[in-house]
């Protein structure tokens, strides 16, 4: 186990500190009513204060903690940096498969890829920090805020009146009721990059999006992960092919995999956590030196007192709100992960700029989330947008389903990333792209080509016509809509000669 060295750690935690909550920080004098409160500053509550001080609108932004939420102090940002140290590590291992010399077996640096890690975070801060939104007119303050009516909130004992506000507190990691887990000890996604130490054994509860990250990521830079997970596959919300894939790859990176397998206990044992679990009936055993629950997110409602300003929650769930993310209270409404059920910064901060438009400007506009584009960043990514197969047939949607296997892409090929798989869903008996499902070493960046198609209305034929850069991965996109035409033209592909 190596210790964290602290270099380069006081002036970037403290320049960080200088940007999300700088210590000497004196909150403004309060206006008399503001045109919108943001209660929360993560990715929604910055992409709303933004947007409206731009406009000129008067701002106020309450935040709890530090600017940036759980996206840049905890989350997509940390987490990131750490799985690109994962993949450089791992890409050294098979450095012989291309010709190249395999590297000296040197130790890792847990150190400096968390020192990384640190001075990234800082980096990113400075495009959203104090000092940049107070520049554009937003009066920023730092307090636990409540609600005490329909228009007003307090914090330290001070209270905000607004026109309209903005819920956008975000959420926390959801801690299931497991007898002997508070007493054993855990990390969470908001606590694992606190770490002093890399430990030997890591045992995760949870094989969604953020399980599968950090358990991939922290296998390959050296630790023995097992994972855990209740549902016959990891990523429930995706396709069982693309599931498959994932299993398979954490299976070759050395992990421990137990599916449909529940936590029904924890206890220490000296220096050893033990996880007891429960698969088909069959005890078993897991010993770890730390135990990583990333088992979903809960919303942060409660402390908020909604009741107070008439608006309705649901415990677990969130604030209810309507298509134009309106609560109950007709001047409040709510964006991110306090109220949808797709937990992604991109979400939040659509969702943000949706809301706040049609807070301030009656836009009327809906959100609509079969346009929102998600990835889980392992190795292969696995990428979503629109309607999966099985929503389409729990809705009575004839689709049509067409397929192009990375070890048919070129690019793919020469790169020796051949995992995977483009699938473009379209509506039967049109070219109406429906939903894309795509795994491969870029997922997240092919598919927002995806996303622009699906937002704009372009269908499979316009598409087959697009040009592509030649060799890319994103070729496959260009194959699929082919075959799509092929399809309609009713020709047949000729096969290349021996």
């Amino acid at each position: 186990m190596q210790p964290i060295k602290p270099r380069a750690w006081p002036d970037d935690d403290a320049l960080f500190l200088r940007r999300v909550r700088p210590p000497d920080w004196r909150d403004p004098e309060p206006k008399a009513i503001y045109d919108l409160v943001i209660v929360g500053a993560g990715p929604a509550g910055l992409e709303a204060a933004e947007w409206a001080a731009r406009r000129g609108f008067s701002v106020a932004l309450v935040e709890r903690a530090h600017l940036g939420g759980n996206s840049l102090n905890a989350g997509s940002v940390p987490s990131k940096a750490i799985i690109r140290t994962a993949q450089v590590q791992d890409g050294m291992r098979e450095a012989d498969a291309f010709g190249a010399p395999l590297p000296n077996d040197l130790p890792l640096d847990f150190g400096e890829a968390i020192a990384r890690m640190r001075r990234i975070r800082t980096r990113v801060a400075v495009y959203h920090s104090v000092h940049e939104l107070a520049a554009l007119g937003a009066d920023i303050f730092f307090g636990v805020a409540r609600f005490t009516g329909p228009h007003t909130l307090v914090f330290n004992e001070t209270q905000l009146a607004f026109r309209k506000a903005l819920i956008a507190t975000g959420a926390r990691p959801r801690i299931p009721v497991v007898p002997g887990l508070e007493q054993t000890g855990y990390l969470t996604s908001a606590s694992i990059f606190d770490i002093t130490t890399l430990p030997k054994r890591l045992a995760v509860m949870g094989g969604g999006p953020l399980g599968c990250e950090l358990a991939q990521a922290l296998c390959r830079l050296g630790v023995h992960v097992t994972i855990v997970q209740n549902d016959p596959q990891f990523l429930p919300r995706e396709e069982r092919d693309a599931a498959e894939i994932l299993s398979w790859s954490m299976a070759r990176d050395g992990m421990e995999i137990r599916l449909n397998t529940a936590v029904v206990g924890a206890r220490r044992e000296g220096d050893v956590k033990v996880l007891e679990t429960l698969n088909n009936e069959v005890r078993g055993e897991i010993e770890a030196d730390e135990i990583l629950v990333c088992t979903g997110r809960v919303p942060n409602v409660e402390e908020l007192d909604p009741a107070a300003a008439g608006i309705v929650f649901k415990p677990g769930r969130g604030i209810q709100v309507d298509d134009l993310l309106c609560s109950t209270n007709p001047d409040i409404y709510a964006a991110g992960d306090v109220c949808l059920a797709l937990k992604f910064t991109n979400a939040a901060q659509f969702s943000a700029r949706t809301a706040v438009r049609n807070a301030l400007q009656q836009a009327g506009q809906r959100y609509d989330g079969s346009v929102i584009p998600w990835c889980t960043f392992c190795d292969p990514e696995i990428a979503h947008i629109g309607l999966q197969v099985w929503q389409a047939r729990r809705q009575s949607i004839p689709i049509k389903s067409y397929t192009v296997m990375l070890s048919d892409v070129d690019r793919a090929i020469t790169d020796g990333q051949e995992t995977g798989f483009v699938k473009i869903h379209v509506a039967e008996g049109s070219d109406r792209i429906l939903g894309a499902t795509i795994v491969a070493s870029r997922a997240s960046e092919l598919i927002n080509e995806m996303a622009v198609v699906m937002s704009t209305g372009i269908g499979m034929a316009a598409l087959a016509e697009v040009v592509h850069t030649y060799p890319a991965q994103s070729g496959a996109l260009m194959h699929a809509a082919q075959a799509y035409r092929r399809d309609v033209d009713g020709t047949v592909q000729r096969k290349p000669s021996a």
